[in-house]
């Protein structure tokens, strides 16, 4: 793994380090993770494939739940974080999303808050790392996904000064400051993947998952609820056919 092409995100993640988890999108993990395990029928002894996990924060809450979590992130400086702090039945690898190497393993894959797929921009990128979720899942094994929502990116975005919604690509540029533990900051590009409940349904399709509930959530927020203009975030949940 470590001869392939950085990925943009990586310098990002390295600079941030543990003051990632200081942003208020990462707070609401143990609703978000109430909401998955009642939603999925999460039970201790299960296991679940956390893609593009960050320093681990969802795979640490469902470790102490009983439930064995594998994570895989592209930044070794998250992994490191995720392995240094993992309770029992968390464990945590460098993996590219693009390449995952599981093949019917688990019972549930999850991949949140622009974890993996949303930050892949490459024509076919995102398929790729779709395929292969679907691929580590057990027949009728369940995926729970977060991607980027393109009406809200439309709606709000484009009118907004650091930030530029590109209608052709699907992809949204944002320039932005990040800060490290020690609070020092630096400017940085974040490209994410827009979709529409459509496009999502279609790309899950060809991956040979289906379907069940497409929501419109915030980060500690979610819940069934109704595709919407209003939510920055879809969350996906599907089953391997």
């Amino acid at each position: 793994m470590d001869a392939q092409p950085q990925h943009w995100f990586e310098p990002i993640a390295e600079h941030m380090g543990e003051a990632y988890l200081r942003y208020s999108f990462t707070k609401g993990t143990r609703q978000e993770v109430d909401f998955l395990q009642h939603t999925l029928g999460l039970e201790p002894g299960m296991r679940v494939l956390d893609v593009g996990c960050g320093p681990g924060r969802h795979a640490h809450e469902l470790a102490r739940r009983g439930i064995a979590v594998h994570g895989i992130d592209i930044s070794q400086r998250f992994v490191d974080l995720a392995i240094e702090h993992a309770p029992p039945g968390a464990t945590f690898q460098r993996m590219d999303a693009r390449d995952l190497a599981f093949d019917g393993e688990f019972d549930v894959v999850i991949c949140l808050c622009q974890g993996a797929f949303g930050l892949m921009t490459a024509n076919g990128d995102d398929e790729l790392v779709l395929s292969g979720m679907a691929r580590a899942l057990k027949p009728a094994g369940h995926l729970a996904l977060s991607a980027f929502n393109a009406y809200f990116a439309v709606k709000y975005f484009a009118v907004e000064g650091g930030s530029q919604f590109d209608a052709n690509t699907g992809v949204n540029h944002e320039r932005t400051e990040v800060r490290n533990a020690a609070g020092e900051p630096k400017q940085v590009d974040l490209w994410t993947g827009c979709y529409t409940p459509r496009e999502l349904r279609v790309l899950l399709r060809v991956a040979g998952l289906a379907a069940e509930s497409i929501s419109s959530v915030e980060p500690g927020s979610y819940a069934l609820t109704a595709p919407s203009t209003e939510t920055a975030e879809f969350l996906v949940i599907a089953r391997r056919n």
